[in-house]
């Protein structure tokens, strides 16, 4: 039995007690999924896995307190799921956890480096290890290592973390740990080449809120610093300034948050990489508190929680 039949049949089993569960269809082409909300057994038919499949479900748990949803979760989604549970942000009795093993998830940018116009493509067919599609009525063959998102090659959890329900066998993880190159490099720079490196990010910033609104930990929403008016901490100004603040308060907010599913930076329209500033915040929570977000349902997250001494934080030697 696939993967995709056996999450089908637990899905329609559990469906009769659910008010919806959450998981991906085709999109507006054959090259996109969309998320797919299932209320009767006929939606679960339209399920679809695979490299596709890149949004976080979770994203929309917080949207529908008081209702019983399922979810059906990778990885990095399950670890948004834990994450929200240890803030108190979602009941676990109302929700269901359909998990599978992941094998990656295709960058649409690396896509588009090799394709060109992606709204051409016309036919896809996902295989083991490539992506075959049909654009401007030629066949074109991608290999799918060349294609994945860059937050895939240094998974570790590549397997939903946290579930009711798993179809399939686990797989190992697709690396042993995360060394944080891409931190490295641009901390290797100098003071003044990154301030000019996001000075030219922040300048292509046109504010449309995605990556906030993709984020599964950005819950406040309707109560967001961007468009708060009283107290006004941004204004609404086309500057570098604001939308840098922005994006600082953005990362600021996520920090010891992030699970790294990389939705802010894949729902950008601009392509700018903010994954970035999430990851140093990342490493700076791994190497001073030993935490990971998401990895432990049962632990707290280390801005939750005080302690008279912490103990990779020397306050007294100074």
């Amino acid at each position: 039995m696939t993967v995709i039949t056996e999450l089908k049949e637990q899905i329609k089993t559990a469906l009769p007690d659910l008010d919806m569960v959450i998981g991906w269809e085709r999109g507006f082409d054959p090259l996109h999924a969309t998320p797919l909300f299932m209320r009767k057994a006929q939606d679960v038919e339209r399920l679809e896995l695979g490299p596709l499949a890149v949004h976080n479900t979770a994203t929309y748990l917080t949207g529908f307190k008081g209702k019983k949803v399922g979810l059906v979760v990778k990885g990095c989604d399950s670890r948004a799921v834990i994450q929200l549970l240890q803030e108190g942000l979602i009941d676990r009795e109302n929700v269901v956890i359909f998990g599978f093993p992941c094998q990656g998830v295709v960058d649409m940018v690396k896509v588009q480096k090799h394709l060109g116009n992606t709204g051409l493509v016309r036919e896809v067919q996902i295989q083991d290890s490539s992506l075959k599609v049909k654009v401007n009525g030629e066949e074109r063959d991608l290999a799918l290592k060349d294609v994945l998102a860059d937050k895939c090659a240094r998974c570790r959890y590549p397997n939903a973390m946290l579930y009711d329900h798993f179809a399939g066998q686990p797989i190992e993880p697709h690396a042993s740990e995360d060394k944080y190159q891409d931190v490295e490099e641009l901390e290797s720079l100098s003071l003044e080449e990154r301030f000019q490196h996001w000075e030219r990010e922040m300048h292509r910033c046109i504010r449309c809120y995605a990556c906030r609104n993709a984020c599964p930990m950005c819950v406040c929403r309707d109560h967001c610093v961007a468009q708060s008016r009283q107290p006004q901490w941004l204004t609404q100004e086309d500057s570098v300034r604001e939308k840098w603040m922005f994006q600082v308060i953005h990362a600021m907010h996520l920090a010891g948050r992030c699970v790294e599913c990389g939705e802010c930076q894949r729902a950008c329209p601009m392509d700018i990489p903010i994954m970035a500033l999430k990851r140093k915040l990342n490493r700076e929570a791994r190497e001073l508190f030993n935490y990971e977000a998401g990895v432990d349902p049962n632990e707290t997250a280390p801005l939750l929680s005080f302690k008279v001494e912490e103990e990779n934080i020397n306050e007294r030697g100074w």
